[in-house]
């Protein structure tokens, strides 16, 4: 997991700090920027290159990334993170692993959610959307949503206002400060 906001293209911090997370291992990965209200993305399997369609992302100062090892679901484009909302209001990236997943996806299914993906993380997504049912408050529905994970586990999340909230319970997470800009990591190396 990293993220950024701040002065510098986004863009840019996000995919080299997503290069210097590589010797972690990796199957896939993906960015998300912030652009004028609406989250765009670009999602792959394989090595960390800047391929075309990363390139076509637009330059913003607000982007969160994420490396993924499938641990629920296959090594798919579609499987990468990040995984947007339903309503396309915020995306969410995570490092660990849910260890109740299909406890909570088989509760969420029953209550009418449809999942596109096979991870764990989507589970996280949807539990937020739950959430967001009974309070308006975005920070206390991430809040609960989270306190229901059982497992070590970090989540980045970026909103379409340009928020980036990021919440750990175990997994690493490192936030700093640079004269231009702020910056989340799942690893202080990066």
């Amino acid at each position: 997991v990293f993220g950024y906001t701040g002065k510098s293209v986004a863009n840019d911090m996000v995919f080299q700090g997503l290069k210097r997370l590589e010797y972690r291992g990796y199957d896939s990965w993906g960015i998300a920027v912030n652009n004028d209200g609406k989250i765009q993305m670009f999602k792959d399997i394989g090595e960390i290159q800047e391929r075309e369609g990363l390139k076509e992302l637009p330059q913003t100062t607000t982007a969160i990334g994420h490396t993924r090892w499938a641990t629920h679901g296959g090594v798919t484009v579609n499987n990468a993170h990040p995984h947007m909302s339903t309503d396309d209001e915020f995306t969410l990236v995570q490092n660990g692993i849910v260890e109740n997943f299909s406890q909570l996806k088989t509760k969420l299914e029953k209550q009418g959610y449809k999942f596109t993906t096979q991870t764990d993380t989507e589970v996280i997504v949807k539990l937020i959307e739950e959430q967001l049912k009974t309070t308006a408050d975005f920070e206390i529905a991430v809040k609960k949503a989270f306190k229901l994970l059982e497992g070590r586990n970090t989540i980045a999340i970026l909103r379409t206002n340009g928020d980036i909230l990021a919440v750990r319970n175990g997994s690493p997470l490192v936030i700093g400060k640079g004269k231009d800009g702020i910056f989340l990591a799942s690893d202080s190396l990066s």
